[in-house]
């Protein structure tokens, strides 16, 4: 192949490589060139219309199950135990006479201070008809008279020491298990068993300072216990602690609850949810939704097609929605999904749930 040949090939590729380039950049060469740019498709997005509607400002914390009221049984006096008469785990009344020390010496010396009181209101009988017929002073019936006193004043002692003896229930209860044995000795103090009244019980439990202008007397609380997870229990608060406690900063509450069935016992861990205050016609509005900025927080309104930016303030929230306390009114529709991916003035596609 001789030298012109060549260069004819040569400039011929040169050539279909340019007009391959330059074709497509013409107007009429690609249909696709002449339909200009792709319109990009509007982003769907989900939108909530606010309205009002209640929410609870509660608080959820754990307290501890009391006796309404609960006493350690003990013995002032010293002496031996004569007879137990109450089962343990058993309900006894007020009054019912549960332990009996003996009391043989006591009665005894009743006894003998008994004749020694019957012969002195003898004398003063007679002192007094004395004294009647002036046959004796003023002074010697006065004397008759205080001796007759004095042995009925020490009556009254013993007999309130021999009711030191028997050991009584306070108030209704629940006797709880006994320390002692018949024949065991007891000196003043020592424990016998402990008496609880448990119905109604009561609920301690602490809640932050910062909550007490909420917490009111007669405010209800709901609980859950370890052994009954799936029942509720009732209570209402009727003491309020009058302090804060300087080491934590919370203050003490306390709330009664029925147990008629004797479900609740002292000691019990208790699961609370307290509601400090009810707010009708609060607008909420799903945490997604929300945008934090450095100075305060915004979410995307949708109106007349387009998406507005709209700053807002915020106050109570749970676990999924948040209260708008200024920026939003009943009836404004706000976009909870693809916040991240819209922006002022943008159109789209609204859907609701």
């Amino acid at each position: 192949m001789n030298k012109t040949v060549k260069r004819i090939l040569y400039i011929g590729i040169v050539i279909v490589i340019l007009g391959a380039i330059i074709y497509p950049k013409l107007p009429n060469g690609d249909s696709s060139a002449a339909a200009g740019p792709a319109v990009r498709p509007k982003l769907t997005v989900d939108g909530l219309v606010l309205a009002g509607q209640q929410l609870k400002n509660q608080i959820n914390i754990t307290g501890t199950i009391l006796a309404d009221e609960s006493v350690l049984l003990n013995s002032e006096v010293a002496g031996k135990v004569s007879e137990i008469l109450f089962e343990e785990g058993q309900f006894i009344k007020k009054g019912k006479l549960l332990v009996r020390l003996n009391d043989d010496e006591i009665k005894a010396d009743l006894e003998r201070l008994q004749f020694i009181l019957k012969l002195n209101e003898d004398n003063e009988y007679r002192q007094k008809q004395l004294l009647e017929k002036e046959a004796i002073s003023r002074e010697e019936y006065e004397t008759a008279l205080t001796t007759l006193n004095t042995s009925q004043a020490e009556i009254r002692v013993l007999q309130a020491r021999l009711e030191k003896h028997y050991i009584r229930a306070p108030f209704d209860g629940i006797v709880g298990l006994r320390s002692i044995s018949v024949g065991s000795y007891l000196n003043p103090g020592t424990s016998i068993a402990e008496l609880f009244k448990i119905n109604p019980v009561k609920v301690e439990f602490s809640v932050p300072s910062k909550y007490l202008k909420l917490v009111n007397v007669g405010d209800q609380i709901n609980f859950t216990v370890d052994a009954y997870t799936d029942e509720v229990f009732e209570g209402k608060i009727y003491a309020v602690e009058p302090q804060v406690d300087p080491q934590t900063r919370s203050i003490k509450i306390r709330a009664l609850a029925q147990n008629k069935t004797n479900k609740l016992f002292p000691g019990q861990f208790a699961r609370i949810n307290l509601i400090l205050e009810v707010i009708e016609d609060a607008l909420l509005i799903p945490t997604q939704a929300v945008i934090p900025e450095l100075n305060g927080k915004r979410i995307f309104m949708y109106k007349g097609g387009k998406v507005i930016s709209q700053s807002i303030e915020t106050g109570l929230r749970d676990e999924q929605n948040v209260q708008v306390t200024t920026g939003l009114s009943p009836g404004d529709t706000v976009i909870t999904t693809g916040v991240l991916q819209i922006n002022h003035g943008s159109e789209v596609n609204i859907r609701f749930n």
